[in-house]
């Protein structure tokens, strides 16, 4: 372990960490992030947490061996970024990669790299050629090999979803008694179980072991998988961006770190009762607005559905929502900066007809908002999609009233 560890300190004292990984995988949507916006996303995502940035968020910034350009990117992370977050770099298990990921973030303040080493008999061949048990013990090595320059080592044990517990459980107070900071047991192929979670992380759990969880989302079961992790004992959570990763992507950090912030209670419920998950809370408001950027620098669009950041949070459409809203939503809007709007669908009753036109400057008497409302739903329905837009319907409304003052 390096001599001082922010990560590794923040995740023994009970503390939440991302290990945020949207920088470094795009194999799902083909994606790729820019260097200067992978600076400008370190720097916010640390921002949201304040001067304890480093402490709560591990920024991924890249996989150096990759290519030039890309090992280019990440030392552009770890200088430019410094202070902000903890910057690391990723790398497969061998002398070589390992050397190029510490010298992509040396001499930069709470540095890190990751050596991916596997943790199942077949992932260990594929990747080593070795049984699994020699792939640990060579990995073991690399660690202890690796220390030095004021740089944490981590290891992400692949496949552990799919090893002998007993063995993932040796190997991880193993590497950490080499000096391993953070010990990722990862669900590569994204087939875990949320029971099956928990249980691994129990098995795992050993004194002074930090474990991480790394949680791919093929079933949508990476956020449950993840939770039945923070529950079973990890506070290092590997996270995406909008859930970008390869095949379907890792749990979405929006998501992840909305749950355990937006309310003291559920955050007591998921991580124990004497849980203080931060040193500083985050800066929820921001969520959208960081989402929002990455959704355009990567192309990959947020949904009207997409939870906690999609476009249809804090929209009202009905009417029991419309006079209820506390009653059909999880949270409240305002929670992430949001400010709740009402808009047209042919589901409006007249009371959001009557809001929206209000709104736009037309008073409408009950009779007027009956007309009115007719007219919303006969529209949507012509222009064969729900929302009808202000701008149509302030259009109509003109029209309505010179009507009627010329009656």
């Amino acid at each position: 372990m390096s001599e001082s560890d922010a990560v590794r300190e923040s995740a023994l004292a009970g503390r939440v960490v991302l290990w945020e990984e949207a920088a470094r995988d795009g194999a799902q949507g083909k994606t790729l992030m820019s260097p200067d916006f992978r600076v400008w996303l370190a720097r916010e995502q640390g921002a949201l947490f304040g001067a304890d940035g480093p402490r709560h968020v591990v920024f991924a910034a890249g996989f150096p061996a990759v290519c030039k350009e890309e090992f280019e990117a990440v030392r552009r992370v770890a200088v430019e970024a410094e202070g902000t977050v903890s910057p690391a770099a990723v790398c497969r298990g061998t002398a070589a990669d390992v050397r190029q990921a510490i010298v992509s973030v040396r001499g930069v303040a709470h540095a890190r790299v990751m050596i991916v080493v596997p943790a199942s008999e077949a992932m260990a061949q594929v990747m080593t050629h070795l049984p699994v048990t020699e792939a640990v013990r060579a990995g073991t090595a690399l660690v202890s090999d690796s220390l030095g320059d004021g740089i944490a080592v981590d290891v992400c044990l692949a496949d552990a979803s799919r090893a002998d517990h007993g063995l993932l459980a040796d190997a991880a107070r193993e590497l950490t008694e080499a000096g391993a900071g953070v010990v990722f047991l990862a669900d590569t192929v994204g087939d875990q179980l949320p029971a099956e979670s928990g249980a691994m992380f129990a098995a795992a759990r050993s004194e002074g072991v930090v474990l991480a969880s790394h949680a791919h989302n093929d079933l949508g079961l990476g956020l449950a998988n993840t939770l039945e992790a923070l529950s079973s004992g990890a506070r290092v959570v590997s996270s995406s961006w909008l859930g970008v990763a390869e095949r379907s992507g890792l749990v979405a950090t929006e998501q992840v770190l909305f749950l355990l912030a937006y309310r003291a209670d559920r955050a007591k419920v998921l991580l124990g009762e004497d849980a203080d998950p931060w040193c500083t809370p985050p800066d929820l408001t921001r969520l959208p607005e960081l989402a929002q950027a990455v959704a355009e620098e990567i192309g990959v669009p947020l949904g009207v559905t997409t939870p906690v950041v999609g476009t249809g949070v804090g929209t009202i459409s009905t009417g029991t929502p419309f006079v209820h809203p506390e009653l059909f939503q999880p949270f409240a809007p305002e929670q992430l900066g949001i400010t709740p709007s009402v808009v047209l669908t042919h589901l409006a009753n007249a009371r959001v007809v009557t809001a929206v036109a209000a709104r736009l400057g037309h008073q409408l008497d009950f009779a007027a908002a009956r007309t009115a409302m007719s007219w919303v739903k006969s529209r949507a329905f012509q222009q064969g999609h729900a929302v009808v837009d202000d701008q149509a319907f302030a259009h109509y409304l003109d029209g309505l009233r010179a009507g009627a003052v010329q009656r």
